[in-house]
């Protein structure tokens, strides 16, 4: 090969890989930006293991973030399918604290990704046959989920949400502490489950 042709070579490699960290870091600043539009850290500054987010592209990944030893926050980056039952469970943290000083409980599957200034970018399908729900202030948010969801615990949202398949709570206080905003989309029945 000749020194031009290996220059070119290199150069096109260095403009991928600058490419390929520039679309990273985009995708890591979109799923880990918070309300506040401060990072998933805890007070310290510190990321924490349990505080920060799961970004996942694989359905093994997907599920040992929704395990009781994943994350508070699981960002896929593609559509996921499963042709067997999950469960989420665990109670988690996300790093911050309310008025009082207590840790905030907060699970979140952030069905979507983000710019830096938070304007969605992309919205991802959630697809699983049945979707327990097990830790406390779960939420779905900005994305499709197609199957059937299962509430066994308190204060499950969905967030501009739309859920292509029913919503069984497993108690009365799973139903009513259930919340859902306006621009969010139940196909099916929200009923108890008997």
């Amino acid at each position: 090969m000749s020194k031009q042709v290996k220059k070119k070579n290199m150069i096109s490699r260095s403009i991928s890989y600058v490419l390929m960290s520039t679309m990273l870091v985009f995708l890591l600043t979109g799923c880990m930006k918070t309300n506040s539009g401060q990072s998933e850290t805890g007070n310290s500054g510190e990321t924490d293991g349990t505080s920060s987010a799961s970004i996942v592209d694989t359905t093994e990944g997907f599920e040992k973030a929704i395990s009781a030893d994943g994350t508070w926050i699981i960002c896929p980056t593609k559509d996921l399918t499963f042709d067997k039952d999950l469960v989420i469970e665990g109670e988690f943290t996300n790093g911050k604290k309310d008025d009082s000083g207590k840790d905030i409980v907060q699970r979140k599957v952030a069905l979507y990704s983000q710019d830096a200034d938070r304007n969605i970018t992309a919205r991802y399908t959630l697809t699983v046959p049945k979707l327990t729900i097990k830790s406390p202030y779960a939420s779905l948010q900005h994305g499709k989920f197609v199957g059937d969801v299962i509430v066994d615990a308190q204060n499950f949202q969905l967030v501009d949400n739309e859920v292509q398949g029913n919503i069984y709570f497993t108690s009365q206080e799973a139903k009513d502490t259930f919340t859902m905003d306006a621009t969010s989309k139940v196909s099916g029945v929200q009923e108890i489950q008997k």
